[in-house]
């Protein structure tokens, strides 16, 4: 690493106001001795303690601290609970936490414990370097106010429990330098979530660069993601710099990474792990200082089951999980989308739509949406297209959308009953909860965590409600 990266990678840090102190916690007297000269060689202050207890109290009593390191592993309280009470007490200062190989799981709970991030052991200094930077970046960057013009969860839009508790995770994790992955079907707007954990994060400076890992081969994607040297293939006639370098700073949104192959697999995680990339063709590594957000309409636990993912790379990808609802789980949502929609298109198209008639509306709600909000922003630009009144009605839907049963008559038992029947045969509201937590359950197909956030519960009020009703099932 040349002269030229450690004086960029210190500028971030200093930031102007004086050397950055670090508290180094760790056990090993070797490892300490040798980190804290190197450290301090590099311009940093360094202060060094074995055990975290020593750590804390450094922490509270001792001088301003910019960023804690510490190992995982140390006597008495653990690396873990140093990260779980320095959140406690200094939720201003970020803790990077040094593991080894073997205990990716064990960083994972720190992260979620509340450290800023981990580094796996053996680790290049350059690489703890670019980490130290990045917090310290993010710890003194201030964080704008929003206004409703220009925050960008606004545009994750609906009033639904399943959309309001994504909106308030986004805004929760966006802090984090944590990997990210955001999980759910295809067209529900996983894009779109990661543009908003960027926007509203440290990095909001820093470019935000996508890439769809499905949409192209894999020696194409290798190339992209990483770079190339002039010649390295046939047709590289100049030098390229990857999608990792040029996301540097910022936020890289690898969508579909579940469609990567086994190979790709290997070399993304070697990445990952070093926070270097060298080009194809290229002998030399490049560091860079990335955020990863990673998405996925596939459950990457079955696939690394069947032998189709790494699962040391889903840990280091699935350090933040985020889960976006399917539009049939967020009821009336889909006609606030569908307005925003018309409106949009409408103005794009010089229309003059101003509506949804109650009958389009009812057939909205219908309908299922297996494509999620991007068939439904098709659908209503066919629709605006061919509409030939100020409202949208039903004949301007397509037609499995015209198709579609009531759902008040599809959902609502009280619609089988015949107009005078016997009030006997009514439902008792006990049972109405539950066949109607059963038809979200359905909807979400199994997912308890979704489907608590749509029946506006927590998790383990729906475990008592199941658990309630099949001890009872089994009663009888």
């Amino acid at each position: 690493m040349d002269r030229r990266f450690h004086q960029r990678v210190r500028g971030v840090a200093g930031t102007g106001e004086g050397a950055t102190r670090l508290l180094l916690v760790d056990d090993d007297p070797g490892l300490r001795e040798v980190l804290r000269v190197d450290l301090t060689d590099r311009g940093y202050e360094v202060l060094a303690r074995a055990r975290a207890d020593e750590g804390l109290a450094t922490l509270e009593a001792g001088p301003p601290i910019d960023v804690v390191i510490t190992d995982l592993n140390l006597p008495g309280e653990s690396g873990l609970d140093l990260c779980a009470r320095s959140a406690r007490a200094r939720p201003d200062v970020p803790v990077l936490v040094i593991t080894g190989h073997g205990s990716l799981d064990a960083a994972v709970a720190a992260i979620r414990a509340g450290a800023y991030d981990f580094i796996t052991k053996p680790f290049d200094l350059d690489v703890l370097e670019v980490a130290i930077a990045r917090a310290v970046r993010q710890r003194r960057r201030p964080r704008r106010p929003s206004t409703a013009a220009d925050d960008p969860v606004a545009a994750l839009a609906g009033d639904s429990p399943a959309i309001a508790a994504l909106r308030a995770l986004i805004e929760r994790v966006a802090a984090s330098d944590a990997s990210v992955l955001v999980r759910g079907e295809t067209g529900t707007g996983k894009e779109l979530v990661a543009r908003a954990l960027h926007s509203l994060s440290a990095r909001r400076d820093g470019p935000f660069v996508a890439i769809n890992c499905a949409a192209m081969p894999e020696a194409l994607l290798e190339s992209e993601l990483f770079g190339h040297v002039k010649g390295a293939f046939s047709g590289a006639v100049e030098a390229r710099q990857g999608l990792f370098q040029r996301a540097s700073g910022g936020t890289i949104f690898l969508d579909e990474v579940g469609d990567m192959s086994l190979p790709l697999q290997a070399k993304l995680l070697r990445v990952l792990q070093e926070r270097r990339a060298r080009p194809v063709g290229g002998t030399e590594e490049r560091p860079f200082d990335v955020r990863v957000v990673a998405a996925t309409h596939r459950d990457l636990r079955e696939a690394v089951a069947a032998g189709a993912f790494r699962a040391d790379l889903l840990f280091r990808l699935d350090v933040i999980g985020v889960d976006v609802p399917p539009l049939r789980a967020r009821g009336r949502d889909v006609l606030v989308l569908a307005e925003r929609a018309l409106a949009a298109h409408a103005a794009r198209a010089g229309e003059r739509v101003t509506g949804l008639s109650p009958a389009a509306a009812e057939r909205l709600l219908a309908y299922g949406w297996p494509g999620n909000v991007r068939e439904l922003h098709n659908c209503i630009e066919r629709a605006v297209a061919l509409c030939e009144g100020d409202r949208l009605e039903p004949a301007d839907l397509p037609a499995a959308v015209q198709e579609a049963a009531c759902p008040a008559r599809a959902a609502d038992p009280l619609a089988t009953l015949a107009p005078g029947a016997d009030a006997a045969a009514l439902p008792t509201l006990e049972e109405m909860e539950r066949r109607y937590v059963h038809h979200v359950l359905d909807l979400t197909r199994g997912n308890k965590t979704l489907a608590a956030r749509v029946l506006g519960l927590d998790r383990k009020s729906l475990y008592r409600k199941l658990g309630r009703w099949q001890r009872e099932d089994g009663a009888a």
